[in-house]
């Protein structure tokens, strides 16, 4: 695996911590919920069933590459280019380089090994948003360069590394197999320094069915779903809808291209990507969305989605 960002930790990388019993509940790692849970799932029809479907079967090394913040890069950039990836400033095996290396005003730091946490940096966030404990700092925070403690941020990063995700052998299982490293990556704002719209490619075959948009992702966050046309799909996935809509993205189709470009090679990914000032950034590859949890509403979505979604009876 071979990573170019501007600056990397010149420490030899980490492999992940091996998982302990006591870090998994019990059903994650037994053999009986295993099988029980096979068998449940062996005639999958709805979206989530698939996705459950497919973390308990897909073990191939793909999957691992995917989740990892770091590797993906190389399978991306090999793929469609690397001009569509996020500046990598530094990949830190020791979270407390942190303390040592040079930060720019604006940032987003992140785990190699997780989903659903990073820290953006930047002078547009809010006079008053601050950071969180450390020991609840897996979320997304948006913060400005002043209320950045140093220290505060190591302590976060620190707790990240030492935290399984995945929640073991019978859940997102492909966390546990990726380094624990950290991520300091360019801020990707606009014109104005505000967040970026997250679009996200539902790629079912290597076909994308499903665009899902996030809005105000750190203030009062919407979500809305679109078919390739723009056509306003009537779903709630737990967020309220964005009023007006988010209008179609000027480079939409190239943006649907490279994501069905991305989703080649297996039955179904999510392909998010970002659209700023004209560019277009990868931002992440989801096999298992909300471990398979995604909420629908109306209910009946979660077969519409599935019904685009052939898995294999054996993944090789």
């Amino acid at each position: 695996m071979s990573v170019s960002p501007a600056r990397t930790s010149s420490r030899a990388p980490l492999r992940a911590a091996p998982t302990q019993p006591s870090q998994v509940a019990w059903r994650q790692r037994s053999r009986l919920v295993r099988w029980w849970r096979l068998w449940r799932t062996r005639s999958p029809r709805s979206f989530t069933e698939k996705v459950r479907y497919k973390m308990l079967r897909d073990h191939r090394p793909l999957m691992v590459t995917f989740v990892d913040k770091v590797a993906v890069r190389d399978h991306v950039a090999a793929l469609v280019g690397p001009d569509v990836l996020p500046r990598v400033l530094h990949v830190l095996d020791d979270p407390a380089d942190l303390a040592r290396v040079e930060l720019p005003a604006a940032y987003v730091v992140k785990p190699s090994h997780g989903s659903g946490v990073a820290v953006v940096v930047s002078s547009t966030a809010p006079d008053d948003a601050c950071l969180p404990p450390a020991e609840h700092g897996w979320v997304y925070s948006h913060v400005r360069p002043e209320h950045v403690p140093v220290d505060h941020l190591v302590a976060m990063a620190r707790r990240w590394v030492a935290q399984l995700y995945g929640r073991g052998p019978n859940h997102e299982w492909a966390y546990g197999h990726v380094p624990r490293r950290v991520l300091v990556e360019e801020f990707l704002g606009g014109a104005d320094g505000s967040v970026p719209d997250d679009h996200k490619f539902f790629v079912f075959h290597g076909t994308c069915h499903y665009v899902q948009v996030d809005r105000g992702r750190f203030d009062d966050r919407t979500q809305d779903f679109f078919t390739p046309d723009w056509t306003h799909v009537p779903l709630s996935g737990g967020h309220p809808w964005a009023s007006p809509p988010p209008p179609r993205p000027e480079r939409l189709d190239e943006m649907l291209a490279l994501a069905e470009r991305l989703g080649q090679g297996t039955d179904f990914v999510r392909v998010d990507l970002y659209a700023v000032d004209g560019r277009i950034v990868f931002g992440e590859l989801s096999s298992f969305p909300a471990g398979g949890d995604s909420p629908f509403e109306p209910a009946s979505f979660d077969e519409v989605f599935g019904s685009h979604w052939t898995p294999p009876r054996r993944y090789r």
